[in-house]
């Protein structure tokens, strides 16, 4: 140290604060009271209009289906994606058994199973988190909206996930944060599954220039002596 400077004091090391369980406890309250919030802000209610009424029963029985009449539509009219739409229907099944896994685990009961909103379907007891529907449909539609062929055919898709997504809830079956946990567990599974095609895909590239090279290289004249 020179003569006349002040000795530079090293300045103490603050830790962040943890995240304490009454904290948890206020954060998680507050998404509680914002779910059920939008659920009575959505939900038919005790006394729906008629018409709106029957067309959330329509989606949320018929939404499903009819996505799957728009995929196998998809596969007749273009053969070329016909390869990825069976990765597609394959993904989805594993999409469907494990949001039904999770749900099951974490078993959070549905609304109407509570008391706080009426069911206007038919609809077991079982575990509500996440919303299988919004697993499985907006993961073939993310799915679609990844191939430029099928691009156009993925926004319809992705409107039919959102129309029976909102219909879910307004009958009563799912909580808002149901299907927004589906929905970000299905964009989640599509991610993987373009992840892994993209390597596939980019091993296969490598592969076929390998090859290409040794076409033009031609056969080797070297020989043992």
């Amino acid at each position: 140290m020179v003569l006349g400077e002040h000795p530079v004091r090293a300045r103490p090391f603050h830790r962040p604060h943890a995240w304490t369980g009454k904290q948890s406890q206020e954060a998680g309250h507050i998404v509680n009271t914002l779910n059920v919030a939008l659920l009575h802000w959505i939900a038919a209610g005790e006394d729906p209009d008629s018409w709106v009424l029957l067309a959330g029963r329509v989606m949320a029985l018929w939404g499903g289906p009819v996505s799957a009449t728009v995929l196998l539509w998809a596969g007749w009219k273009k053969p070329s994606e016909r390869t990825h739409l069976f990765v597609v229907i394959a993904g989805a099944v594993a999409a469907s058994l494990l949001s039904h896994a999770l749900a099951s685990a974490l078993n959070f009961q549905r609304p109407f199973v509570l008391g706080l909103e009426p069911g206007y379907i038919s609809h077991d007891a079982s575990g509500s988190l996440p919303s299988t529907h919004a697993t499985v449909m907006f993961f073939v539609a993310a799915a679609f909206l990844m191939r430029g062929e099928l691009r156009r055919v993925g926004w319809v898709l992705v409107v039919l996930a959102t129309l029976t997504a909102w219909s879910r809830v307004y009958v009563g079956v799912h909580f808002p944060l149901d299907i927004a946990a589906g929905l970000l567990l299905g964009l989640f599974l599509a991610g993987v599954l373009a992840a892994v095609q993209w390597r596939h895909s980019d091993g296969t590239a490598i592969r076929r220039q390998t090859r290409t090279r040794r076409k033009r290289a031609g056969p080797s004249n070297w020989r043992p002596s």
